[in-house]
């Protein structure tokens, strides 16, 4: 390489090279800055004074403990809530998997009369926002006998338009010809769906999944109004460490940081899936 090429070279990496530090600059203030929230909620949830506030002149605790944590579960049945949450979090998670796929598949895959109207009213169904149905779904589950029960927060949501949307979109990328050859081979149409296309469509599902999770573990509103006692979510139980004038914030955030670890293992657990998920649309063409 001659020298005035090489300098040509040396000119035009210097301005790469910076505006890569200019970049990872910026994604280091926008990690400190989603990060720290977190980091001082853990650090307020071992507060050693359990009626401290966070004031302007004073927004750290002094003392550490674990007391925070332990209380929880013996002032109240904090435990209860947890496995409620959990439980309805999971079922209709796994229902949504199975319900969203099959539907899903047959919008992609099968005719069937009025199809392009069933799947036209599901579109329908993602403009309409949820907090619409509060009322009509209040009075119709407690026309069931279903308030304060699982049945009520696990039977509505049981099947998601946008998973529905999402599989079918996936399915429709899958080539058809794995399909003929499965049945030039024998394989039924039960074979065919769970033995082939679903496993397939793991990397949609795996979003789907923490999606569903995730909004059921941390959805308030419906369980505040269709619960009571029984089966209170984790949600509804942290509102109630807030008072008419104070807050109590050493709980509050004790119980939060517990209410986020399902959360971040569910990704971590399926991070690979996601992002596989995410960008296989790109990949595809």
């Amino acid at each position: 390489m001659s020298t005035g090429m090489r300098g040509f070279t040396a000119k035009s990496s210097a301005p790469r090279q910076a505006a890569d530090y200019l970049i990872w600059a910026g994604l280091f203030v926008v990690l400190v800055l989603m990060v720290a929230p977190f980091v001082w909620m853990f650090v307020v949830a071992l507060a050693g004074d359990a009626a401290w506030t966070p004031s302007a002149d004073d927004w750290l605790p002094g003392g550490w403990s674990f007391a925070n944590f332990s209380e929880l579960f013996t002032a109240q049945p904090f435990g209860m809530y947890f496995i409620n949450s959990a439980l309805v979090a999971a079922v209709v998670t796994g229902a949504n998997i199975v319900l969203c796929f099959l539907v899903g598949y047959a919008f992609a895959r099968r005719e069937f009369p009025l199809k392009k109207t069933a799947y036209f009213s599901v579109l329908a169904v993602l403009m309409v926002p949820a907090y619409v149905l509060i009322i009509p779904l209040f009075i119709l589950i407690n026309a069931l006998g279903w308030y304060d029960t699982y049945l009520a927060l696990i039977v509505p949501f049981a099947v998601n338009p946008l998973g529905i949307v999402l599989v079918r979109q996936y399915v429709s990328s899958l080539p058809i010809d794995l399909e003929h050859a499965a049945v030039l081979d024998g394989a039924g149409a039960l074979r065919i769906v769970f033995g082939i296309i679903m496993p397939l469509c793991r990397p949609v599902l795996a979003v789907l999944a923490i999606q569903i999770f995730w909004l059921n573990w941390n959805s308030f509103l419906f369980p505040f109004i269709l619960t009571d006692q029984n089966v209170r979510t984790l949600p509804v139980a942290l509102a109630m460490f807030r008072g008419y004038q104070t807050v109590d914030w050493p709980h509050l955030f004790a119980a939060a940081s517990l209410a986020t670890i399902p959360v971040v293992v569910l990704f971590l657990f399926f991070q690979r899936q996601i992002i596989s998920g995410l960008t296989a649309g790109a990949v595809k063409g």
